[in-house]
């Protein structure tokens, strides 16, 4: 009878295998990659104009004492698009905002901003999107909050959402 016991160990083994695989696979870990460059100063970088009308951005612009925004877009963003309304209310509240536009054209961001409005101050192109994997950015849109000294403060993955905005609006005032 003992011997029969032993036969069911393997089978045991594989079931509690089996199981932790499908837990992983229904609770994933996180998801979201964060900026290595939090409390640090910008990445040095100088981008031409993304569309004309706009001037391109520079990181030494960012440390002009003014605390910023600064959102990676792209004109093919869907959610993008979606996050253009908070934006245009931030702009509203005072908030600078610059934004670098990632592997877009310069028609494609113009009919952009014609669509949904222009928050930016200035708008960079990173076409090959240098700018945007130096700053650990893993996607669009991608917000982050930019003291006066041009340290970058807080990141915000994703569409920043309208109850988000008076929180933003009040982490740059404390940042003055």
């Amino acid at each position: 009878m003992r011997s029969r016991w032993v036969l069911f160990v393997p089978l045991a083994i594989m079931g509690l295998l089996f199981g932790a695989f499908v837990y992983r696979l229904t609770v994933p870990g996180e998801t979201l990659i964060q900026s290595q460059w939090i409390d640090k100063p910008m990445p040095l970088f100088d981008l031409p104009p993304a569309t004309a009308g706009v001037e391109g951005l520079k990181s030494s612009q960012l440390a002009d004492g003014k605390p910023r925004l600064v959102n990676v877009f792209a004109s093919w963003c869907v959610p993008c698009r979606a996050e253009a309304p908070q934006l245009e209310a931030l702009k509203a509240a005072g908030v600078p905002i610059d934004g670098i536009a990632i592997r877009d054209r310069p028609d494609d961001v113009a009919m952009f901003l014609r669509d949904v409005g222009n928050p930016f101050d200035r708008i960079g192109s990173d076409v090959q999107s240098s700018v945007q994997i130096a700053l650990g950015s893993s996607g669009v849109p991608e917000t982050f909050l930019i003291d006066g000294k041009g340290i970058i403060r807080e990141q915000i993955q994703g569409v920043i959402l309208p109850e988000q905005v008076p929180e933003i609006i009040a982490k740059l005032e404390a940042m003055k």
